[in-house]
């Protein structure tokens, strides 16, 4: 049986040590094969830096500068309305028409009363006109001028009480036709026609004024603190573009113009808000978008082409040169787009060397040659004159 078991263990050992011998071997067959494939040919640039405007990236929400609540001044039942839910108005346009005939009533009654009041002011006009020459001859006592002058105060008093009571009566009827504060574009119709209102009625409509208009966005305080940082100042406008959420970019440029004073503790942001020109009314109220905010200043940061940045699922990298000139892979962070370069924010510097053509071939560790200045010269001018060959070939057969 002890037989048995040892014959199988040194089954067992040589087993195992056949197949390290196997595996090794194939291990320094492929080493072989590796060694003997040519070094692939590549471009190879020192990292640049460049001066650059930074832009930083903010989810935005779209905000009226006036939102009004269009409200009866009056009582009285709303007889007519003069537009469409949704319509762009201007402003002093008459939205609603509230019942008149009772004020227009009282506006021809108060006019009938200070006309009274002016005819009998003349009257004693001329009354007291006349008693200043009688009294001065002792033709009447000194009382009865006393009395028309004070019956003449009664009447310009009284005049002056009416033309207030008639000028409030217009002020009344002209609010029998409900007009739009501003310009903007109206909302759903809240009361109907046909019903009672007054000022406690509540809103018959709202308004939102549409141009200029506002985008606020939140910037994390991260982002806010660099960029005050490149600017060198807190209170300064600075450059906004905004982006739909197809992905379109709008056609003006907005000017931030406001941050707010303090930092949200939930989501570590600071409320910025930019200025909008909107003449056809295409950004509208609450709706949602993405804008960048630039800095009016320019950082000096490294950038690589971004030709020479390859990506997978987890991140952005390049290949750098070692103290060997042999490539490695370098994993990169980068601030966004330069033209055509990648801004950096870590991973390479400036005068670390990496390989911008020939990517495709490159085996990280392994040798590889670099392309003189002569040859990538020529090879450029190939890849120019095929361009060239292309396009008029394009003009031709359009």
């Amino acid at each position: 049986m002890k037989k048995i078991i040892i014959i199988t263990l040194c089954i067992l050992i040589c087993a195992v040590g056949l197949r390290f011998l196997v595996n090794h071997y194939n291990g320094w067959k492929e080493a072989q094969k590796r060694k003997n494939v040519a070094a692939p040919t590549v471009i190879v640039k020192e990292v640049e830096t460049k001066n650059v405007i930074r832009k930083f990236e903010a989810p935005a929400r779209i905000v009226s500068v006036s939102r009004i609540y269009v409200v009866a001044r009056i009582s009285g039942y709303l007889t007519k309305s003069y537009f469409k839910e949704g319509d762009i108005v201007k402003k002093g346009q008459v939205l609603f028409e509230i019942e008149p005939q009772e004020y227009k009533l009282a506006v021809d009654k108060a006019k009938a009363d200070l006309a009274n009041s002016e005819a009998q002011l003349i009257y004693y006009e001329k009354q007291l006109k006349r008693a200043q020459e009688l009294v001065k001859h002792d033709y009447i006592a000194k009382a009865q001028y006393d009395q028309t002058l004070a019956q003449r105060d009664s009447y310009k008093a009284q005049v002056a009480l009416n033309r207030s009571a008639y000028q409030d009566a217009l002020r009344n009827f002209s609010y029998t036709k409900v007009t739009a504060p501003v310009d903007g574009q109206v909302g759903m119709i809240e009361i109907t026609v046909g019903n009672y209102v007054n000022a406690q009625s509540g809103p018959l409509t709202t308004l939102n004024s549409i141009n200029p208009i506002y985008v606020t966005f939140p910037l994390e305080i991260k982002n806010y603190n660099e960029l005050v940082k490149i600017d060198k100042v807190q209170n300064t406008n600075r450059k906004v573009d905004l982006y739909f959420s197809s992905g379109k970019k709008y056609k003006y440029v907005g000017i931030q113009d406001f941050h707010d004073n303090n930092v949200d503790e939930t989501t570590g942001s600071i409320l910025m808000r930019a200025t909008f020109e909107n003449p056809d009314g295409v950004l509208i109220n609450g709706d949602y978008a993405t804008v960048y905010v630039y800095s009016n200043e320019k950082e000096n940061l490294p950038v690589v082409p971004q030709v020479a940045v390859m990506e997978n699922p987890q991140y952005k990298y390049v290949y750098k040169l070692d103290a060997k000139g042999l490539p490695q892979i370098q994993k990169i962070e980068t601030l966004g787009q330069e033209g055509q370069d990648w801004i950096i924010k870590s991973g390479v510097s400036a005068g670390d060397r990496i390989i911008v053509s020939g990517l495709q071939t490159v085996i990280p560790g392994n040798k590889i040659r670099i392309m003189s200045d002569a040859e990538a010269k020529e090879m450029q001018q190939k890849i120019n004159e095929e361009a060239q060959k292309l396009e008029n070939t394009d003009k031709y057969d359009k």
